[in-house]
């Protein structure tokens, strides 16, 4: 059974020391290897090695050492041993111990003393306590402050103890006339504590006393007056307005410590504007001041949990909170970026996104590894900023519309779709942006950036000048025709058996043939026999960014190409009114597709190409030979009117998350309400003036109302053991983040007392128990609450289990009790969260661990059946409601989540409905780590099948 001790020490199991061994080394008489042997007996004791004959060595040898470091060992020893047997009774040898530790609070050395009363503030035990209080108290007035501050240590821990109230009955008042002497800022700090919690109103008395030099004292001290503050006023919330104006004095403390504890305190205590406003400055001056990225993060978690529900001040605080975007940390960036967002207003609108575009230009530098990324993060603000508010739009477009050949992909995405939304929602700037588009095109270099690109350049070309332009720069970045060549092979030596494999043949196997300048020639079978296969032509130095990546074989790429020069020729039927040049450009761009057909057919790329480019390809051809009204309907009116219907859904999903978000309370019909102007106002600051109104308005509109309601409550009380049991037990489980508490009531159904009571707890997964079990004693027909902690280090289910285990006074052997597991359900630990259809297939490509559920339910409808696994996993579903519109009898959808310690949760649905009506398919969940994948796989297996 390991062992509780002040000190974290590690031991190495491998290689254990002997008892032997020890006890000879602390019998010689050389100091260090009594420090290693000391050292060892310790680590062996605390490791559940019990060491009893080693304890009469350590009195005869270690105890009259003068050596500090062997007596600090030693009272870490002390500390371990049982004192006392199995009755509670002190062991006789401690009068051994009781009258070394008497020698040593009368050491002439202020290090023994010192550790000695820090020592003894660890102790229990009252019969070894008692006869060393005098030793203590004198101690109060020594010469030196490390000895003072113990000393008062000592007394607190006394006083705290079951009888201490009886050992030191005079002890708050020799306390309070030390705290009033005393000049060192430790000895003070702890003896304010000591009153704090030993004797509040004596504290209380004192700060009042002293109110006007609260901000003179050291902050060690304005910690303990703070704490003190927050303590009284949640019991007694009349006294707020006198506490309030103390805490508004430390705001101006030299101490970052204590200005943050300050306005973390005013933000719990008032709602007044102006202990918001000053909570929210103080926390800028931190962001500002403070160098160490753990404390920006800290204080930016406190900056958007003010953002949460005090928008109103916030807002004027945004350029204060933007400047923490010069800190080349990522994570404060973006901490930074998400804080901004949600504060922006048609006030501040101009200012944000002017920041925004200068940082945007400082990333171009080039200085920082992370440049890339930054100016992702920058351009994905920008572009929210423009959603909401589409005026800001034409100062940034053309800005960042040089990114679109930027290196990081990622980047360069992000601007492209960017200006596909701005060119839809703001007309006005459709012509620069496309000429724009059109200027920069032959940088871009990603195949996707180029696809989008080609798309707005078929959409949004409508003028005669701009399809000229279109058509021209997709010619010009493919490059002169043809993609691939036949070079001759063959020696000299052979060249009469091919002319007369030609001639034999040339009468019965000519064809015409399209040449790359668009005319045609006679062509003979036998002539192409008498070529090596065909190689790619990669063109003049100057070759377009097109040519480049179709001879990579992307043809999906050129399928787009394609689709592109498909809309503007038929664009061009409508403006063009010269049909020669209509013919003309109909013909080049039947030349350029048919190209791109026999480059994907040849053998000139590894890879030919894929059935669903050439289908579209072919397509295009068909379109360009033969057009009809309804085909040109489609093409130049209905994809758009898909791409409007996409936004539309975009936009109306982030107004339904933001409705989601708003925190919705109500007031019962019973609920009190003061009116603020019929208060009287006599004697109240203009602070506790606006904290009663904010009150007044957190009572109207049901703020107050407590989260949790009692049916949910009575969900939580889990049934430990049986009625007939003769312990009853059960637990409240509540969860929060890294904690579990378990409060287990135990109720004794016995005419017996039952002794030596202990719950007895285990935990399987990553739970850990913090605290050791405690012994209790409990009358018949009594019961006692116990509070078990838990600690959580990952999204994992896990398992609580134990027993109860107690003694009678009849029954000599310990009765024993086996409790009902506790499973802990993982999704307390897991929240619906958003992302990004590309971060979601960036995360789906680069986690590992994978868990493939198959479908098992009898729900018989698609959506029902999606609409209930949302439900069991609380999870979010990114896939747009328009897109699981219809009766096709298949559905597929991606949801995510997000748990509480960072870990992400990806799970996609895919379903298909069978001829006799039920589903089939598959559950596949992704994460990074093994036991979210697998705990939210048994979640699914569990509720799949409905009505649970």
């Amino acid at each position: 059974m390991e062992k509780s001790c002040s000190l974290l020490i590690h031991f190495d199991k491998g290689t254990p020391a002997l008892a032997n061994e020890i006890k000879e080394a602390l019998e010689g008489s050389d100091v260090p290897a009594k420090v290693d042997a000391m050292k060892k007996a310790v680590m062996l004791l605390l490791n559940g090695e019990t060491l009893p004959h080693l304890f009469i060595t350590i009195i005869r040898y270690v105890l009259p050492s003068e050596d500090h470091t062997i007596q600090k060992l030693l009272l870490l020893y002390l500390e371990i041993i049982e004192k006392t047997d199995s009755k509670g009774r002190v062991l006789p040898e401690m009068i051994l111990i009781c009258q070394n530790l008497r020698n040593n609070l009368q050491h002439p050395n202020e290090y023994i003393r010192g550790v000695t009363l820090r020592f003894l503030c660890r102790l229990n035990e009252v019969d070894i306590i008692e006869p060393l209080i005098p030793s203590i108290m004198s101690n109060l007035e020594h010469r030196h402050p490390y000895v003072r501050r113990n000393a008062i240590l000592a007394v607190m821990a006394v006083y705290k103890l079951p009888q201490g109230e009886q050992l030191l009955a005079d002890a708050p008042e020799k306390i309070e006339n030390v705290l009033t002497t005393e000049q060192d800022p430790s000895a003070k700090r702890n003896a304010f504590l000591m009153l704090f919690q030993c004797a509040q109103e004596r504290a209380i008395n004192y700060l009042l006393t002293h109110v006007d030099r609260v901000s003179d004292w050291g902050d060690l001290l304005q910690m303990v007056v703070l704490d003190l503050v927050r303590k009284v006023c949640r019991t007694n919330k009349g006294e707020k307005g006198k506490y309030i104006k103390i805490i508004i004095s430390l705001l101006n403390s030299p101490s970052a410590a204590v200005v943050y504890e300050c306005a973390g305190t005013l933000v719990s205590l008032s709602s007044a504007p102006t202990a918001i406003r000053a909570a929210a400055n103080t926390y800028c001056q931190l962001l500002q001041s403070q160098s160490d990225n753990n404390v920006k993060l800290i204080v930016l978690d406190r900056l958007n949990e003010l953002k949460s529900s005090h928008r109103e001040i916030m807002v004027d605080m945004i350029m204060d909170v933007l400047r923490a975007l010069s800190s080349p940390n990522l994570d404060i960036r973006r901490k930074t970026l998400d804080i901004v967002l949600e504060l922006i207003t048609p006030r501040n609108i101009n200012e944000v996104v002017l920041t925004l575009k200068k940082e945007v230009m400082k990333t171009q530098s080039g200085e920082l590894e992370k440049n890339g990324e930054y100016r992702q993060m920058l351009i994905q603000a920008i572009h929210s900023c423009a959603v909401k508010f589409p005026e800001v739009a034409s100062t940034v477009v053309h800005l960042l519309m040089d990114f679109l050949g930027d290196n990081n992909v990622a980047s360069a995405i992000d601007v492209v779709v960017f200006v596909r939304e701005i060119i839809e929602t703001n007309p006005k700037l459709r012509v620069s942006i496309v000429t724009r588009l059109l200027d920069t095109f032959y940088q871009i270099r990603a195949a996707r950036v180029c696809s989008c690109a080609l798309w707005i350049i078929g959409e949004y070309c409508i003028s005669l000048s701009e399809v000229e332009s279109g058509i021209a720069t997709i010619k010009q970045c493919l490059g002169d025709l043809p993609f691939y060549s036949a070079s001759e092979e063959g020696e000299a030596n052979d060249s009469s058996k091919k002319s007369q494999q030609i001639n034999s043949t040339t009468v019965s196997s000519r064809r015409p043939a399209v040449l790359a300048d668009g005319t045609y020639a006679t062509q003979s079978a036998a002539s192409e026999t008498a070529f090596s296969p065909p190689t790619v032509v990669q063109g003049s130095l100057t070759a377009g960014n097109l040519r480049s990546l179709l001879l990579t074989g992307d043809f999906f790429l050129g399928a787009v190409v394609a689709c592109t020069l498909t809309k503007l020729i038929l664009r061009l039927e409508e403006v063009q009114p010269s049909k020669v040049e209509v013919n003309k450009a109909t013909t080049n761009a039947l030349l350029i597709i048919v190209s791109m057909i026999q480059l994907g057919q040849s053998s000139a790329l590894p890879h030919p190409i894929d059935n669903d480019s050439y289908d579209r390809m072919v397509l295009c051809v068909r379109l360009l030979c033969n057009t009809g009204n309804e085909v040109r309907k489609i093409w130049l009116n209905s994809c758009h009117e898909s791409f409007v219907k996409m936004l539309s859904d975009k936009q109306m999903r982030e107004t339904e998350e933001i409705k989601a978000k708003a925190q919705i309370s109500h007031s019962q019909p019973d609920d009190l309400i003061d009116f603020y102007h019929l208060k009287s106002r006599r004697g109240m600051s203009q602070l506790e003036l606006e904290d009663a109104v904010q009150d007044d308005l957190k009572r109207a509109t049901g703020e107050f109302v407590k989260d949790e309601t009692d049916a949910n409550k009575l969900n939580r009380v889990l049934q430990l053991t049986g009625f007939s049991d003769p312990v009853y037990a059960e637990a409240y489980v509540t969860v929060h983040h890294y904690d579990i508490v378990l409060d287990v009531t135990v109720i004794n159904r016995t005419k017996e007392t039952l002794q030596n009571l202990c719950l007895e707890l285990a935990t399987m997964g990553d739970l850990k128990l913090v605290e050791r079990p405690q012994n209790y004693t409990l009358a018949p027909e009594s019961s006692k609450q116990i509070k078990a902690n838990i600690k959580v280090s990952s999204t994992e289910t896990g398992v609580i289990f134990g027993n109860i285990v107690y003694e009678t006074s009849n029954v000599f052997d310990r009765m024993v009790v086996v409790l009902n597991d506790i499973h802990i359900d993982i999704m307390d630990y897991i929240s619906p969260a958003v992302c990004s259809d590309a971060a979601f297939r960036t995360m789906w490509a680069e986690f590992e661990w994978e868990n493939k559920v198959a479908v098992n339910t009898i729900i018989q409808d698609e959506k029902d059946f999606l609409d209930h696994i949302i439900k069991s996993t609380n999870m979010k579903c990114l896939t747009a409601l328009s897109a699981l519109e219809g009766e096709c009898g298949f559905l597929a959808a991606n949801l995510y989540a997000k748990s509480v310690f960072g870990e992400d949760a990806l799970v996609n649905v895919s379903i298909e409905k069978q001829a006799d009506s039920k589903l089939s398919g598959y559950i596949r969940i992704r994460s990074k780590t093994q036991g979210i994948a697998l705990s939210l796989g048994d979640k699914i297996t569990l509720k799949q099948k409905g009505g649970s």
